[in-house]
């Protein structure tokens, strides 16, 4: 099964760390850089289409603008990015240059992602980018993200362009080999596992938490990348990218990193989105008859089965739907405002409409614009 995936994936994106690419001491290393392009290339004619998602640009920016440490303030972070941006899309052009590939550079915040048109007009472009030969260099836009439209670290990052992409295949090149039964800088007899069929409790426990300067993540955030693009039917290699030649060799049936497997049942591009990339802006308690409702029979959710209704949210926003533990169980986009919710919450529909007059719609949250976790 792995390497029928592996060997079968046409469009792929490959999310390269910083650490292999850049580091506090030297700043950009480009002829890492011209190694990685090697690879694309050997994929590239191989028939492969491929997205690279490159983090980078703050490290060469900390370099060149001569900082002694990592920057702590906003600012001070934007400005590096700003430098660091142009240096490193300028060694990627320079890399691809040499192989006759073009390059195109994309930026993008979480706002890209959540506002729908702006959703979709990425992923007719980077289509259009693709049908034209060129390697989309896509990296989140530091120079003007501040915390609330933040993507946050490139793992999270290069999931979402996966998604948006409808890629095959996600690879995260990391400077770890993949997922081990134990820490092996701990203990030397801990083995790789290959293939991971489901992220269970369990694996996730394995998943270790980056401490380099040149890393934002860890396996940690490699796992939840996985997590969430599994949903789409993307299955992830985690692989170790310093070792020239290894993508390509893995790709084509080499051993080699870690595969996570996709769920066989894989969400609608418009679900996913809902559930993985919009970010809730309150919450909705439901009793238990709404959760059985919603979970065994598909329904709809309606205001009769909502106990408590929190945050602050207009028609239209995504909420969470917490079961009668407080554990979010759906996600979806609601048709009431919060403060009309308040006041409608336990009432059935004929209440609703003797009380508050006819309403526009009789769901709260309708199935369509719903998604169970």
């Amino acid at each position: 099964m792995r390497d029928q995936l592996l060997g079968q994936a046409k469009r792929i994106v490959v999310k390269i760390g910083s650490s292999l690419i850049a580091s506090r001491a030297e700043g950009l290393r480009p002829q890492h850089i011209e190694r990685l392009a090697d690879d694309i290339a050997i994929l590239r004619t191989a028939g492969r289409e491929i997205l690279v998602v490159s983090s980078g640009a703050i490290i060469s920016g900390i370099r060149k603008l001569e900082l002694k440490e990592y920057p702590k303030s906003l600012p001070i972070k934007q400005a590096a990015a700003a430098v660091g941006q142009s240096r490193l899309m300028w060694a990627y052009e320079k890399a691809f240059e040499r192989l006759n590939i073009h390059v195109a550079q994309i930026l993008l915040t979480h706002q890209d992602l959540a506002d729908r048109r702006r959703f979709l007009n990425a992923r007719h472009t980077l289509a259009a980018l693709i049908g034209f030969g060129i390697v989309p260099i896509i990296n989140e836009n530091d120079t003007v993200a501040v915390d609330e439209i933040r993507v946050g670290d490139n793992d999270t990052l290069a999931s979402e362009v996966a998604h948006l992409a409808d890629a095959d295949l996600l690879v995260i090149l990391s400077d770890v080999d993949g997922l081990y039964t134990e820490d092996p800088r701990k203990n030397p007899s801990a083995t790789l596992i290959p293939l991971i069929a489901e992220i269970t409790e369990d694996i996730e426990r394995l998943a270790g938490v980056s401490s380099t300067f040149e890393g934002t993540g860890g396996m940690a955030t490699k796992l939840r990348a996985a997590k969430k693009v599994g949903e789409y039917g993307i299955p992830t290699l985690v692989l170790n990218g310093e070792r020239a030649g290894l993508l390509p060799t893995v790709l084509s049936g080499e051993p080699g990193g870690s595969l996570f497997l996709a769920r066989e049942r894989r969400l609608t591009s418009r679900k996913h989105w809902i559930a993985f990339t919009l970010r809730s802006r309150g919450q909705i308690h439901l009793d238990q008859g709404a959760v059985d409702a919603l979970t065994k029979r598909g329904k709809s959710l309606l205001a009769s089965g909502i106990l408590q209704v929190t945050g602050s949210f207009e028609a239209g926003d995504p909420v969470s739907c917490l079961d009668t533990d407080g554990k979010e169980f759906s996600k979806g986009l609601v048709n009431v405002s919060s403060d009309l919710l308040g006041q409608m919450k336990g009432l059935k529909t004929t209440d609703i409409q003797a009380q508050f007059g006819h309403q526009e719609y009789e769901e709260v949250i309708h199935r369509d614009n719903l998604v169970i976790l």
